[in-house]
């Protein structure tokens, strides 16, 4: 699972269901990367005019030893609160996959998920990170950070490889960066919330309560995990594919030490760098985002190559109108899996969950999933207003979509 297929370009249709974009994968990036073709998209489908915001690196991380994997600065992006929003923060972890061995690790130092080097110099905010009240009706006028992702173990390794000259300080970037964001004016909030998609996802989940800690107790604090429900599921072959790549990650970038012992007492390390395994114990408010038919999981967890010599998924994972009955019935065995993994976690009145039955991953990025005139829905609740019904505590928001096929309002990807 180490190859790296660095020209897997993808073409959508834009359709009623189904969105234009182009973009690549390959297993060591969890993300899907979306450049609009705006060809027929509606103003409210695609954010207009998105405002971008300039990286800014974090001049004292060295000295902490917080670098990214080729020993750069870490950085992030922060659009200033105004209004009403003026003390409320929205931390955004940026995904982007791991490193598992020297070799993938030594690769991604030459991206911008290693380096800072090659970071973009400016990126667009949009989605939850959108200035647009019309796009992103809670939190628009909130202080926003954008904190970039370089080290290749969702902010959690503090380990280092001198002979690659490879530096794993996940954990101390982590750390460094709400030292900074304090500086500049966190320490004030009177309300932060703590999200990421993917990788960072996941990484929202590990540090949601190192989160909450930062703050008083009077201070409202809760996290948001997007496409970040990553779980020890057998793929098509029997196997375990993102067990044995986790268990990579694990040990090679000093993990283990980070994780939280609510876990580690009772189960091996690469288990509880799987969010089933511990979000029963996060004592902080967390909302689960998932689509129950995640797209970077059943592509890269459930149906790698590895796992299908034959390239009989081959088609069923690209795009899901050309799954068999038997593969969708797999499929079905992933989603009870899902539902099995929140079971517990739903039963507490302070946790938020939507899981939509979708071949997404990543909705709270993107302005047509997370808020637009045709966005996803649970019965008549869409993405970001069930968020902000739960971080408001205007309403229990506990949405779980019926099992595909049966919403018709999904953005599904469909891989060309």
């Amino acid at each position: 699972m180490g190859k790296l297929v660095l020209g897997l370009w993808v073409v959508f249709v834009l359709g009623v269901f189904s969105k234009c974009i182009v973009g690549f994968e390959h297993f060591n990036l969890t993300e899907l990367r979306f450049e609009s073709l705006h060809g027929g998209v509606s103003a409210a489908s695609a954010a207009s005019n998105p405002l971008v915001v300039d990286l800014t690196l974090i001049q004292g991380a060295a000295a902490q030893g917080a670098v990214c994997l080729d020993g750069t600065l870490p950085g992030y992006h922060l659009d200033r609160g105004s209004g009403s929003g003026e003390n409320s923060w929205l931390i955004q972890l940026e995904g982007g996959g791991w490193c598992n061995n020297r070799r993938s690790c030594v690769y991604r130092q030459t991206t911008r998920r290693g380096s800072s080097n090659y970071m973009e110099k400016r990126i667009p905010f949009t989605g939850i990170l959108s200035n647009k009240a019309e796009e992103n009706p809670d939190f628009f006028n909130w202080n926003r950070v954008k904190l970039r992702y370089c080290d290749g173990a969702s902010f959690a390794g503090d380990g280092e490889d001198k002979a690659a000259k490879l530096e794993f300080k996940g954990q101390r970037i982590w750390s460094a960066a709400m030292e900074e964001l304090m500086s500049r004016g966190m320490h004030n909030t009177n309300q932060a919330l703590l999200s990421g998609c993917s990788a960072g996802g996941l990484a929202s989940i590990l540090h949601c309560d190192e989160f909450r800690d930062l703050f008083p107790g009077s201070t409202k604090v809760k996290c948001l995990s997007d496409a970040g429900l990553f779980l020890d599921a057998a793929d098509v072959s029997g196997g375990h594919t993102l067990r044995k790549f986790f268990g990579g990650v694990v040990s090679l970038q000093g993990v283990r030490k980070n994780l939280p012992s609510t876990c580690t007492n009772h189960l091996d390390p690469t288990s509880c760098f799987f969010p089933e395994n511990l979000i029963a114990n996060i004592k902080t408010p967390l909302f689960i985002l998932n689509a129950a038919y995640d797209s970077w999981q059943v592509q890269e967890s459930l149906a790698p190559a590895a796992a299908d010599p034959s390239g009989y998924w081959r088609d069923c994972k690209m795009d899901h109108a050309q799954c068999t009955e038997a593969q969708v019935q797999f499929l079905q065995g992933f989603r009870n899996h899902m539902l099995n993994a929140v079971k517990g976690f739903s039963t507490s009145e302070q946790n938020g969950l939507f899981i939509n039955s979708c071949f997404a991953h990543c909705q709270t990025e993107r302005q047509d999933t997370w808020f637009a005139d045709d966005s996803p829905l649970i019965g008549t609740k869409g993405i970001a207003l069930g968020v902000g019904d739960w971080y408001f505590d205007r309403a229990d928001i506990k949405a779980i979509d019926c099992p595909y096929p049966c919403d018709k309002t999904c953005h599904n990807l469909v891989f060309k």
